[in-house]
C-alpha cells in the first residue's frame, strides 16, 4: 500500500497577490510535505507537492480556500509517480 503521494496542482483564480505562495509554503512545512509553489504568467499558481497521504489531503484542501483574499476559481490536480523527497518546500521565482 502507497503511504505517500506525489501531485502536480494547478490553481486558476485570485491567487497572485495574496499571499498565496507565502501561505502554501507555511502549510506545507507545518503539514511535512514537500516540494515547490510558483506564479505563473497566465495568473495561475503550479504547485509540485510530495508528502504522507494524510498530510496531502489536508494539504490539498487548504490550496482550495488558500489564505484570506484568495478566491479558488478550480485545482487540476495530476497525480504522479512518486519520486525521491526534495529538500523541503520552495517559493521559486
Amino acid at each position: 500500500m502507497q503511504t505517500h503521494r506525489h501531485a502536480h496542482l494547478t490553481i486558476t483564480g485570485r491567487v497572485q497577490g495574496v499571499w498565496f505562495r507565502a501561505g502554501t509554503k507555511e502549510t506545507a512545512d507545518s503539514l511535512g510535505i514537500k516540494g515547490w509553489v510558483r506564479n505563473m504568467p497566465d495568473g495561475s499558481v503550479e504547485v509540485d507537492a510530495i508528502g504522507a497521504m494524510d498530510a496531502m489531503g489536508q494539504f490539498i484542501q487548504w490550496c482550495y480556500q488558500g489564505p484570506p483574499g484568495a478566491k479558488v476559481k478550480s485545482i487540476d490536480i495530476e497525480e504522479l509517480e512518486p519520486a525521491d523527497d526534495p529538500q523541503g518546500f520552495r517559493i521559486l521565482r
